[in-house]
């Protein structure tokens, strides 16, 4: 049997979606938001999504001033290929992603479109040049008119990806441009119809996928002001970062996701990449590489961002203790600590990546957690740049910046 066309899959997708938000929404009523930190925000605040348009002023004057890190962190940004003014969008109608973006038929197109469409919106607070608007809404109208599916094996992780950076630009530029956006309610919609169905039901795969979609999820949620996905995606990373990032008070094994049946300890052992002791700050993923280890601290970092934006705090909870001893523990070696023999078999694969400056900015310098391997780390690799997949410019939105 063939299998279904892009747009069958996608409609039941969508169906599958809306039945699901509506029975979430029955259980939701049962449990006040007040008593949820998680829970969305009676009235969503724009621009949300990570950054705020206070952390935009904040970074704006110490560009104009000449301060640093901030304008190094802005030069470099200017000085990337994601901030051409020249670039010519690459849109595709259905993007394939295999394992490891092979194939990649649109794949890297779609995220560095996505990338520069937020590197776009950055450059154009920042300096007020209407070219830089235009030029992210020519890139998120180019690629609305025609996206209409994701396949393959890494459509879920590449919606995630793309989506997270979208949703960060189509925020500034709808609430900080006053020069019109006639395409923003179809760039609303295909978020809605394309790209929120193929993330909001989440991923049983390692856990950066679904931290990553969740995040996406999140972002969507808040531009379209979207209550009841924002709650169920939410609630989903919730339960991902606890099973994510091991804490000593989570007991002899880490925490779970119950949809995976992790119900043995020969099963969370194998999960956790074959690592059979448990120390607080170690994740699923640090045996594997630190790099997609650093995709899920990233995430995890920007989801919570995104919560303080909104008027919960997520920092407050178990996800930033979580947030703050995986920074410290991924940190430690990845400045050349040695490696015990009993973590990974005394072997790290070291690459974590620009992934510190949210969690630092938000733990040590608003909260005043002493951070002292994360800090130096941070410090070091300054100004920070781009993945190249979703995450960008940290330096200069986040770096110690209080508001």
């Amino acid at each position: 049997m063939s299998p279904a066309p892009p747009h069958h899959r996608r409609r039941a997708r969508t169906v599958l979606f809306a039945l699901l938000t509506t029975a979430l929404v029955g259980t939701l009523v049962l449990r006040p938001d007040a008593e949820r930190a998680d829970a969305a925000p009676a009235a969503f605040v724009h621009p949300g999504v990570t950054v705020s348009r206070g952390q935009l002023d904040f970074a704006r004057s110490k560009v104009e001033a000449g301060a640093q890190p901030w304008k190094s962190a802005f030069d470099r940004m200017t000085a990337s290929r994601y901030a051409d003014l020249n670039r010519v969008p690459k849109p595709r109608a259905v993007v394939e992603c295999g394992s490891y973006s092979n194939p990649d038929h649109g794949c890297t197109d779609e995220r560095e479109d996505a990338i520069a469409a937020y590197t776009h919106a950055l450059a154009w607070y920042v300096t007020r040049d209407e070219r830089h608007a235009r030029k992210s809404i020519e890139l998120m109208d180019a690629w609305s008119a025609v996206i209409r599916d994701h396949t393959n094996s890494n459509a879920p992780l590449q919606t995630g990806w793309a989506a997270s950076s979208w949703a960060k630009a189509a925020e500034i530029v709808k609430h900080t441009y006053g020069g019109g956006w006639a395409g923003s309610g179809r760039f609303a919609t295909v978020l809605r119809d394309v790209y929120l169905p193929e993330i909001i039901n989440g991923s049983n795969s390692n856990g950066n996928w679904e931290l990553t979609m969740m995040e996406a999820a999140v972002g969507i949620s808040v531009f379209l002001e979207d209550r009841a996905s924002y709650d169920r995606a939410m609630a989903r990373f919730r339960t991902r970062t606890a099973a994510y990032v091991y804490l000593a008070s989570d007991g002899d094994l880490p925490k779970t996701v119950p949809s995976q049946n992790l119900d043995t300890r020969e099963k969370i052992v194998k999960y956790w990449q074959n690592q059979s002791t448990f120390v607080t700050g170690l994740t699923q993923e640090t045996c594997r590489d630190f790099t997609h280890t650093g995709y899920g601290i990233s995430s995890i970092s920007h989801v919570a961002e995104t919560s303080r934006i909104q008027g919960q705090d997520l920092y407050g909870t178990d996800v930033g203790e979580r947030l703050r001893h995986a920074l410290g523990f991924q940190a430690k070696y990845e400045q050349g600590a040695a490696v015990p023999d009993w973590l990974c078999g005394g072997s790290l694969h070291l690459g974590l990546g620009p992934v510190t400056e949210v969690g630092h900015n938000a733990l040590h310098n608003r909260l005043g957690f002493a951070m002292t391997h994360t800090q130096a780390l941070t410090e070091r690799t300054r100004p920070s740049g781009t993945d190249n997949l979703f995450v960008a410019w940290e330096t200069l939105t986040h770096g110690d910046n209080p508001a």
